[in-house]
């Protein structure tokens, strides 16, 4: 078995150690919320995995890391901040609705949702093995380019975040829709930039042996974003909370990649 694949399934197996953990502590808590911080904390933690087993070169190996884990810190505090330690929060409602439609099954199928996370992380690292196992040790302009990706990314989604919280603050702003800074030209900025990471660190493995598996990472963020746990969730909720007004946003709103609206704002 190569170095690659042995690296992979003990990657696979850390994160699904993660996540039974976190599995046994919402059999106590009837909490789910916290699996979202525990997917992004994986990611940052296979990263630093492969980092210190692989035996590409050590520029790239600990660039992964670095690049890695300033994305996963800051996308699990603000996770951790505004879904789990909010005051008055209480489970996510996507998990609320799930544990209320499985009944007495919430507990078995629970496990095989955590476990599901558990293997999108693996699949997802792909990108950081790939980076990890590259003997180049010159850093070319690949590797500075998803440096500058990734920076763009951040800040995009760190700014996204913090103007639709301080528009959620604002007690007038119930019902309404955010239509300020980034939310003018994207319904869901915060997605669009998450996958801006994605196609920074499949760039990153790109120079590596084999680095053209790493651009399955970003296509099936993209895939996911689009058709299954991003938007699709989220333009529902909104409709049954915001309405009309959520209606015209859409009409008016591009979905995912920014740019200019159709018409004025309702």
């Amino acid at each position: 078995m190569s170095l690659g694949l042995e690296l992979w399934l003990a990657g696979w197996l850390l994160a699904a150690a993660v996540m039974l953990g976190l599995w046994l502590l919402q059999l106590r808590t009837r909490d789910a919320t916290l699996v979202d911080v525990g997917w992004t904390v994986n990611l940052g933690l296979l990263a630093a995995f492969y980092a210190v087993s692989a035996d590409g070169a050590p520029q790239r190996r600990w660039l992964v890391a670095v690049l890695v884990g300033a994305w996963s810190v800051r996308l699990a505090l603000h996770l951790l901040r505004s879904r789990v330690l909010a005051p008055g929060q209480g489970e996510d409602k996507r998990y609320a609705a799930l544990r209320e439609r499985w009944g007495e099954r919430a507990a078995h199928n629970f496990f095989w949702l955590y476990q599901a996370q558990a293997l999108l992380d693996a699949l997802l690292s792909l990108p950081f093995l790939l980076s990890c196992l590259d003997p180049q040790s010159r850093l070319g302009p690949a590797a500075l380019l998803a440096a500058l990706l990734l920076g763009i990314s951040i800040a995009g989604e760190w700014t996204a975040d913090r103007q639709l919280l301080r528009f959620k603050a604002d007690p007038t702003s119930r019902g309404r829709t955010c239509r300020a800074g980034l939310w003018r030209y994207s319904r869901h900025p915060n997605y669009f930039f998450e996958w801006l990471a994605w196609c920074a660190f499949a760039l990153l493995a790109l120079p590596s042996p084999l680095g053209w598996l790493g651009l399955s990472a970003p296509l099936l963020m993209l895939f996911l974003l689009l058709r299954v746990t991003g938007l699709p969730p989220a333009e529902e909720q909104a409709l049954r909370s915001r309405g009309d007004d959520y209606r015209a946003y859409q009409r008016s709103t591009s979905a995912f990649f920014p740019w200019f609206q159709k018409e004025g704002p309702a």
